[in-house]
């Protein structure tokens, strides 16, 4: 019979499958410096040399690099979803800005939804405290700051929606809006009005998470990301009629 005597797991397998875990989870992440040797060792009660073992093996899967005189690091393993030439068209199409904004509505929807029913305590405390750091941002008319717990806000929701395809994917979709490839957020936060009614879709979409009411967070989502959509619009708009004012006043400068 085909049957071989099972052996006790080495910690080293262990500690492997531990930290594979929790960079899968998203709850290491790409570029996160790990514990000291010392300190690791002792968290996960393991001998050094079994430490040791353990992050040679994920050292060759490519989960973990070494910084010389810096320590060990979770390697880049997010990277981008998209290649350089994809992303360099992206950001010169409108097209691709919208579909953009359509996509994360239903994602996001989607996520929130999951969210409220699938986040943990600590899941839905962490999108509380971004939201309150978000109002006080925006007492303080910081546009920048306010844009960067923005984005925070969003992948918090993602993460406690417990779906690591779409917690990995999302990471690297906000990496490039980050960047002002799909738009610049921080042009939204500098109108008074625009920030204003921002917040208070945050704070319903907050509230309906907090509550644990899937269809009321969706629906919070969807309405926040299409007032974006016809914002940027509007931002558009604004921008050609300002193109073509500028034109007519060199072609009537050149007469």
């Amino acid at each position: 019979m085909p049957f071989q005597r099972i052996e006790a797991e080495k910690l080293s397998h262990s500690v492997v499958r531990q930290i594979e875990e929790l960079i899968l989870r998203g709850i290491l992440r790409p570029g996160e410096r790990l514990p000291s040797e010392r300190e690791l060792s002792e968290r996960l009660g393991v001998s050094r040399p079994s430490l040791r073992e353990a992050i040679a093996e994920l050292q060759t899967r490519g989960l973990l690099a070494t910084r010389a005189g810096a320590g060990i690091y979770v390697a880049d393993v997010l990277g981008s979803a998209f290649s350089e030439a994809l992303i360099r068209l992206f950001a010169a199409h409108d097209e691709a800005v919208f579909d953009y904004v359509s996509f994360r509505r239903d994602l996001e929807g989607l996520a929130a939804a999951r969210a409220a029913v699938h986040g943990s305590d600590t899941d839905l405390k962490v999108i509380d405290t971004l939201y309150h750091k978000m109002e006080a941002a925006h007492s303080k008319r910081n546009p920048s700051d306010e844009a960067e717990l923005d984005a925070e806000f969003h992948l918090a929701i993602i993460e406690a929606s417990h779906n690591v395809i779409m917690l990995h994917m999302m990471r690297s979709m906000f990496d490039l809006l980050r960047e002002g490839v799909f738009y610049n957020r921080q042009i939204m936060f500098k109108q008074r009005t625009t920030r204003d009614l921002l917040l208070e879709h945050h704070r319903i979409i907050n509230d309906a998470i907090q509550a644990r009411d899937p269809e009321a967070a969706r629906a919070a989502i969807i309405t926040h990301m299409s007032y974006v959509e016809e914002d940027l619009k509007n931002q558009q708009r604004a921008e050609k009629n300002e193109e073509v004012a500028r034109l007519r006043y060199q072609h009537e400068k050149a007469r």
